[in-house]
């Protein structure tokens, strides 16, 4: 091993500017696999492992990445330093191998930060909108010719990758507030979407939440850009020094709505420059990260003409919105909202159609969320036609007493005692229901972060089988 390497490693900073090799423990998830992709890019020999194999190992192993199926102690080999995702436990048999064997066990924190040391780094930050916002905004700083590098969580359609090292000195990176490794990275302009109730598991309430945001804020090397139509978020305005954009007149950038529909909205941006954009995705609230985009852009030197011209094209980013086809006249459309603004705003989006009756069908994320906040959800669907909720989709955690998507399906009954509403937490009973109530002219909105996202294929199939 590179002894001066490993021992910046563990004493001080993750040197990357020099050849290593590493072994990265939960490859196969979208922030370890982006991981993988920039430091094979960046010349480092790179392995992983996972347990179980799909679509976005393939692409890893295009990059000549060493992929493992499974956890094993053999997996680990000669490596200068191994790196876990949040989801990897102490116990977790590659992570005692590489204790026992002197092996810096690196979080997903520190590589993050030693990547971000390499570039001039935007760290993109907020509740919901950091993947759609990332994706518009790398997007048009590579129509401005600047090649730059970006580590986000979500796939950008028009890349079909959420990682690419380039030769650009720009670094966008979405930055992960839920376990607070955000703080860590080397930043020169700071982006925060918004701020809204979540992860209190891990930081034991809201406001030790807003604290880490504010802490944010206030150790960027350069500037913070703020979206500012929610109650945190303005708060936040009154505590770091920030260019705000948003809808609410007293932002620096205001935004002018001047159209929107289901096929996209245009709108305009009034600030140090002023001019008019459109963007070809649905929703107020893509409408806000498409301008937070702009801004940055500005920041970056990059032209009002180019930036309009970029996100005239953008095609979206994978389960944001992502239509998903359609059978027996039946539009089917996948979003990862998770959140009650999140569900709000995705179904708005989907009033914008021409829709028979919206059939928003959800599943709850984490018994801890769930918990936590389910009770919360009580006003988000109100404007669907049909609401189903599943069971909760666990994402790595035990079940608890008393916890299911009862606890949010209650809310909504209670709150709305009219409102046409279902709780089926069995898979095929839920496929049942669907493929009978569905008609022609209908939309099935799926949402949640979890395996909700199968749903539309499961369904499609169904409907077919049961024509033939």
């Amino acid at each position: 091993m590179k002894s001066s390497t490993v021992g910046s490693m563990v004493n001080e900073e993750l040197d990357l500017s020099v050849s290593n090799s590493v072994h990265l423990i939960g490859i196969g998830g979208a922030g370890m696999g982006a991981i993988a992709e920039v430091l094979s890019s960046m010349g480092h020999i790179v392995s992983g492992s996972d347990i179980k194999d799909s679509h976005r190992l393939d692409r890893l192993r295009a990059f000549g990445i060493k992929i493992f199926i499974g956890h094993d102690s053999e997996n680990l080999g000669e490596v200068d330093f191994v790196a876990r995702s949040t989801a990897i436990s102490d116990s977790n048999v590659e992570c005692l191998e590489a204790v026992k064997n002197g092996i810096p066990l690196l979080s997903r924190e520190k590589v993050l930060r030693g990547i971000s040391k390499l570039k001039n780094s935007i760290a993109v930050s907020g509740t919901h909108g950091k993947t759609t916002t990332s994706s518009m905004l790398s997007l048009l700083l590579r129509e401005a010719g600047l090649k730059p590098s970006f580590i986000i969580g979500g796939e950008v359609n028009e890349i079909g990758t959420g990682a690419v090292w380039d030769e650009g000195d720009l670094l966008v990176i979405e930055a992960d507030e839920s376990d607070a490794s955000f703080l860590g990275l080397k930043r020169n302009l700071s982006i925060i979407t918004n701020l809204e109730e979540d992860h209190l598991e891990y930081f034991g309430g809201f406001e030790p939440l807003y604290d880490a945001f504010v802490k944010f804020g206030n150790e960027t090397d350069g500037i913070v850009l703020l979206g500012i139509d929610d109650v945190n978020s303005l708060r936040l305005s009154n505590e770091i020094e920030a260019t705000t954009v948003g809808l609410n007149s007293i932002a620096d950038w205001k935004i002018e709505i001047k159209n929107t529909t289901w096929r996209g909205s245009e709108f305009l941006l009034i600030g140090e420059k002023s001019f008019s954009l459109s963007i070809p995705v649905p929703g107020v609230h893509n409408i806000k990260n498409a301008s937070i985009a702009a801004v940055a852009g500005i920041i970056s030197g990059v032209e009002p003409e180019t930036i309009k011209n970029a996100l005239f094209s953008f095609g979206g980013v994978a389960r944001r919105f992502e239509q998903r086809g359609n059978e027996n006249g039946v539009v089917f459309v996948d979003d990862y909202a998770h959140l009650p603004s999140e569900v709000e705003s995705t179904i708005e989006a989907a009033l914008t159609g021409n829709w028979n009756r919206i059939f928003a069908v959800f599943q709850p994320h984490r018994y801890s969320r769930t918990e936590s906040i389910g009770p919360t959800f009580s006003d988000s669907f109100r404007k669907a036609d049909c609401v189903v909720i599943t069971d909760v989709f666990a994402g790595g955690e035990r079940s608890r007493s008393g916890v299911s998507g009862l606890i949010v399906f209650d809310a909504i009954r209670e709150k709305f005692p009219n409102l046409l509403i279902h709780y089926l937490p069995d898979r095929e009973e839920l496929l049942d229901f669907l493929c009978s109530e569905l008609s022609e002219g209908d939309l099935c909105l799926t949402m949640g972060a979890g395996d909700i996202t199968s749903l539309p294929e499961d369904v499609k199939h169904r409907m077919r089988r049961l024509r033939a």
